[in-house]
């Protein structure tokens, strides 16, 4: 009786090991569509060069074109309308513009920067270009970060590389 009892308990115990060890199984094709569009859905989708020649990007629902003037040692985020051409005003009072570290072509390291934008031509609360200003923008090199703040009182997020 123990013998049998043994062989029970070891089998029963295999079971649960092997069982953990498969590979869950491909998505069949509806399953497979269904996700890859979930995935699109959910903003994974590619930007031309904005109106100005930036990087467009997403933040919250609406996309917005990321430029530097280094000269100014000025950034300016505009956001777009649904064309992905067009000035659209929205409703915000600032954005927080959070740069990564980086470095120029020639090795030159440019410190990660914050910078507060703040809306150009503002009319009944309502703009499509903030703009901030560093020092480090100055410096000519790929810039990449996160911006963050609030558009119709709602927080929105985004992140963007050039």
């Amino acid at each position: 009786m123990k013998y049998r009892n043994g062989i029970a308990t070891v089998l029963t115990l295999c079971a649960f090991v092997c069982g953990g060890c498969s590979k869950p199984a491909e998505p069949s094709g509806s399953q497979a569509t269904d996700e890859s569009s979930a995935s699109a859905d959910a903003g994974e989708h590619a930007h031309g060069s904005g109106p100005n020649g930036g990087v467009v990007f997403d933040l919250g629902s609406h996309h917005a074109e990321f430029t530097v003037d280094h000269g100014q040692q000025q950034v300016t985020i505009l956001f777009l309308g649904a064309d992905e051409k067009s000035a659209q005003p929205i409703a915000a009072e600032e954005f927080i513009l959070n740069i990564q570290e980086t470095a120029t072509a020639e090795g030159t390291p440019v410190p990660a920067m914050t910078i507060t934008m703040l809306p150009q031509e503002a009319s009944d609360g309502t703009a499509a270009a903030f703009v901030g200003t560093d020092p480090g923008i100055g410096n000519v090199a790929d810039f990449a970060g996160m911006v963050s703040g609030e558009i119709d009182g709602k927080p929105v997020m985004g992140e963007f590389a050039e």
